[in-house]
């Protein structure tokens, strides 16, 4: 859309080492969620845009040095991107809660997870070895498995997590040798372009990393099928990444799909048995399903509690929920921002009251909340909502919400507690809580979800890989295997004696 407002018009596209507006001369306004103001205009980029772009990054990578550019090297420039982040924490900070509504220190937190992120994968590729040696059975044989980059990848990423997100893909993308071509989220680009800064202020090559800004179904539509295009690392809804995956199988690219999650919170009554261990157990519950107002592909939206400790738990759960700060991201004090668009608010109202006509019971929330200095009436504020007395038929229940919205369930016994959490089309993540250490053990190992948290609820290590089950997708992000994404696997055979080999008689 075309920006109709005095705000000095940001070139968010960057292609081969050089920052430009859109071919077309499109722009877009970026809101603040907390207000419903602009308070940025960015290029809206197209398909033009983007074969541009994915043109500098295959000629980055097919004529360019980067792919072959030593591991320490590699290694080296990505430690100067997180010393970057450091320096500039409280700007991209102060930019991630205003591009997407999160609380500043949220903001804050997620740059640091950054630059732990490009650390970690600098010292991941710093430490391989060069290569796999393979018996081959004689000594006039050399054979070798050695690992190389994929080349050109595209990478497309949500609007909840932008700068995290996009740090889970370009680290290890670059860490391998590989160039890409990035589209952040139409609504939230602005630290994923700060990001693009960083790296050329860091001495990244021309054309190894570039970034189009625009909408996915023009720019992430060509990136995902476009024949110059090695992989797609994709995160977001799984309508969108279905179709990514259909776009891409045209010209069988490798994918990473990071898609939606439902997932569930086991809490067993013996985990309440404390008044320590209820406190912990209602807090955690909170974060689950609040943070980020509940904007989170891992959020904890499904509380499924042992039947006994049901009405207790969820009293003092929806207590703690109605005393949640909302506000202004920026504000003293707030504990929870915007979401992130009133579309995105809309959504979540239409959840709600589907599971309120199907018979779920409104515990708090379910509601706009009344404006106040720190909630202008612009904004897209929602309370933390719990609905209880649900169901596995429910909407709210089987589908990805979205929002600040937790949903009750009750089991009797294990089995049951399992069948409830696996009942689910997805497999991101969940957790169990309970004092006995057998069953934790068990019932983490009976859950089909990729992370699992046993008296927890969030955590995530750089170390550890991250990735779901069923149509929570295929990618494999974080660890050793979030690197082997962006790479090719080779067996390089060297016969150290060749001779003459004599196929057919004559």
């Amino acid at each position: 859309m075309a920006g109709s407002t005095n705000h000095q018009v940001q070139q968010t596209i960057y292609a081969n080492g050089q920052w430009q507006s859109a071919a077309s001369g499109a722009t877009r306004e970026i809101l603040d969620p907390a207000d419903g103001l602009v308070f940025a205009v960015v290029s809206e980029g197209g398909e033009k845009d983007a074969d541009h772009a994915v043109a500098a990054a295959r000629h980055a990578f097919d004529e360019g040095d980067w792919a072959r550019t030593p591991v320490a090297e590699r290694a080296a420039l990505l430690r100067r991107v997180a010393d970057l982040l450091v320096r500039d924490r409280e700007e991209i900070g102060l930019l991630e809660s205003r591009d997407a509504g999160k609380t500043l220190e949220e903001g804050r937190v997620d740059v640091d997870c950054v630059a732990d992120a490009f650390r970690y994968f600098a010292g991941l590729v710093a430490c391989e070895a060069p290569g796999r040696v393979v018996d081959a059975g004689s000594p006039e044989v050399h054979s070798v498995v050695v690992h190389e980059p994929v080349g050109v990848c595209a990478m497309i990423t949500p609007w909840n997590y932008p700068l995290l997100q996009a740090s889970w893909k370009i680290a290890p993308a670059l860490a391998a040798g590989n160039t890409f071509v990035i589209k952040p989220s139409e609504i939230t680009p602005l630290t994923t372009v700060a990001l693009i800064a960083l790296l050329a202020e860091a001495g990244l090559p021309a054309g190894v990393a570039n970034i189009v800004t625009g909408p996915g179904h023009t720019v992430g539509a060509r990136l995902a099928e476009h024949p110059d295009v090695d992989l797609v690392s994709f995160t977001g809804g799984l309508v969108s990444g279905v179709k990514v995956a259909q776009a891409a199988a045209l010209t069988v690219k490798k994918t990473a799909l990071e898609l939606g999650g439902k997932n569930p919170n086991v809490v067993f009554a013996d985990a309440c048995a404390t008044a320590e261990g209820f406190d912990t157990a209602v807090d955690q519950a909170l974060n689950a399903a609040f943070i980020h107002s509940g904007q989170v592909c891992s959020a904890g939206g499904r509380l499924i509690v042992e039947e006994s400790v049901r009405d207790r738990f969820v009293t003092e759960l929806a207590r703690r929920a109605e005393k949640i700060r909302l506000g202004r991201g920026t504000a003293d004090g707030v504990e929870c921002g915007p979401m992130v668009s009133e579309q995105q608010r809309a959504r979540t109202e239409a959840y709600v009251a589907s599971a309120l006509a199907e018979g779920a019971v409104l515990r708090c929330g379910g509601k706009r909340p009344e404006p106040s200095p720190e909630r202008p009436a612009g904004g897209y504020f929602y309370e933390p909502t719990v609905l209880d007395h649900c169901h596995r038929e429910m909407k709210a229940v089987r589908e990805e919400v979205f929002g600040p919205v937790l949903t009750v369930e009750t089991f009797r016994t294990e089995d049951e507690a399992v069948a409830l959490a696996n009942d689910t089309e997805y497999g991101l993540a969940g957790a169990v809580w309970t004092a006995d250490a057998g069953r934790a053990r068990r019932v983490a190992g009976r859950l089909r979800h990729g992370t699992v948290w046993i008296n927890d609820f969030h955590p995530y290590l750089p170390q550890a890989e991250w990735g779901g089950f069923g149509k929570s997708g295929n990618g494999r992000e974080l660890g050793p295997t979030g690197l082997a994404e962006y790479r090719e696997t080779k067996h390089v055979y060297q016969n150290l004696a060749p001779k003459p080999v004599r196929w057919f008689a004559g």
